[in-house]
């Protein structure tokens, strides 16, 4: 079993392949590594220039099509067999020279997720950097998790971390938050960033309300995962408690004499009563699915990360849940 599993996955990025792989090479010479490419659909000569310069050292998974960045992440960590994980971007943004550095401070100072900081960004100012800092501040803000760069796609984790982060969707831009669900160690360090020279950015502004929307989710598994009544009902009962007041306030005006059909506030007071029933039943009905989640699959609410059994520390045998 090597050392370290480094996973990389790549779209359309044929003429960064070879410059890539060499510099791997030159940045891990002492530690025993594997390298796992994944191909995401690439339409160019990507796979072949990965078999063309692969040894011993390197895998190939290629995807059927274009599934997305965090589906081919989570392909790639399927087919590692390294203690430890790796991230890394395949357009030679990211130096692999920082691997070395990242993984002995994981080591030396019992982290289970080292992730990179870009420190001098090579993108451009209006599209990327600003944007960048407005979505990271956001993040931190709601989640809680204080990562200064969430875009940075170089991290390095314990492989029991990394096997159970759960990317679906686009979650790969929040890592950093699933990890810190199992309660990962995280710490983070500033790496190197080069220019993009080969190839097209897969990013734009675009992206911005799948951040949002992928934010709120984050937001919901952060703190409510295991307790969903503690928001809906929480917001279900202040809106049928206004509600109440409201269409108590209107019946009293109607007793003493006063026309009240077609106001306005007649009909807010009924949206929040039957609004505040249905956010009720809603935090109900979650905590049945979210019980039938752990109960279904034998799934622990909890997760132990190391046990002393008198003489040394030892891994636990079982995997845990969502923390």
């Amino acid at each position: 079993m090597p050392e370290l599993s480094v996973v990389i996955t790549v779209m359309n990025e044929e003429e960064n392949i070879k410059p890539l792989i060499a510099e791997i090479r030159k940045a891990l010479p002492a530690i025993d590594y594997e390298v796992i490419f994944v191909d995401d659909g690439s339409e160019d000569r990507t796979r072949e220039e990965i078999i063309a310069n692969a040894d011993e050292r390197i895998k190939l998974v290629d995807l059927r099509k274009n599934y997305g960045q965090s589906t081919a992440m989570t392909a790639g960590i399927d087919h590692t067999t390294g203690e430890y994980v790796a991230l890394l971007d395949g357009d030679l943004q990211n130096d692999p020279n920082d691997i070395p550095l990242m993984l002995q401070k994981l080591k030396d100072e019992d982290w289970d997720v080292v992730a990179g900081n870009r420190a001098n960004r090579k993108d451009g100012m209006v599209l990327r950097k600003i944007p960048s800092k407005i979505a990271n501040a956001m993040i931190r803000r709601m989640t809680g998790v204080y990562i200064k760069d969430y875009g940075c796609t170089l991290k390095i984790f314990r492989r029991e971390i990394a096997e159970d982060l759960g990317l679906y969707g686009e979650l790969h831009r929040f890592i950093p938050v699933l990890a810190k669900l199992q309660g990962a160690r995280i710490t983070q360090v500033d790496v190197r960033h080069h220019a993009r020279i080969h190839g097209q950015s897969k990013y734009g502004i675009n992206r911005t309300f799948k951040v949002i929307a992928d934010l709120i989710l984050m937001v919901f598994f952060r703190k409510y995962i295991q307790k969903p009544m503690h928001l809906f009902g929480s917001i279900g009962f202040m809106a049928f408690f206004l509600g109440a007041l409201i269409n108590l306030y209107l019946l009293i005006l109607k007793v003493l004499g006063h026309d009240i059909w077609g106001k306005p506030l007649l009909i807010l007071g009924l949206i929040l009563l039957l609004g505040g029933v249905q956010l009720i039943t809603l935090g109900i009905l979650a905590e049945v699915n979210v019980r039938t989640y752990f109960e279904s699959q034998n799934k622990k609410t909890y997760q132990v990360r190391r046990i002393f059994n008198g003489r040394e520390f030892i891994k636990p045998e079982t995997k845990g849940g969502l923390v």
